[in-house]
């Protein structure tokens, strides 16, 4: 139960970021293939998305585009997680269209 419960706080921190980004749409697809050994989280929106500068360091801890706090710890926690159980990060956005966040996991890892 815990491993559910820390996903669905990674989801919830993106969807907090997109609805922060003024998105008025996002959309979540989980996909468990087991064949591969592999459960895929991908999470898209239409908010305001980020430029070049601020997506090369969002996985920084202390890069955060809100003004409420001196650190952002969201992205780089999904991250870690991904890449600790054996999969990937990656994270794709365009100024005024959005951001596409997608995280692949090992399905049979430990943790």
């Amino acid at each position: 139960m815990t491993v559910f419960r820390e996903l669905s706080q990674h989801i919830l921190d993106i969807f907090e970021n997109g609805a922060h980004a003024g998105a008025s749409l996002m959309h979540i697809d989980i996909e468990e293939d087991l064949q591969r050994d592999r459960l895929s989280i991908t999470i898209q929106d239409n908010g305001h998305g980020m430029d070049a500068e601020i997506l090369q360091h969002i996985t920084d801890p202390w890069v955060t585009t809100r003004t409420t706090r001196k650190v952002g710890l969201g992205i780089p926690f999904f991250k870690q997680t991904a890449e600790m159980c054996g999969g990937e990060f990656s994270i794709r956005s365009t100024p005024g269209v959005g951001t596409l966040t997608r995280a692949t996991f090992q399905h049979s890892h430990i943790d």
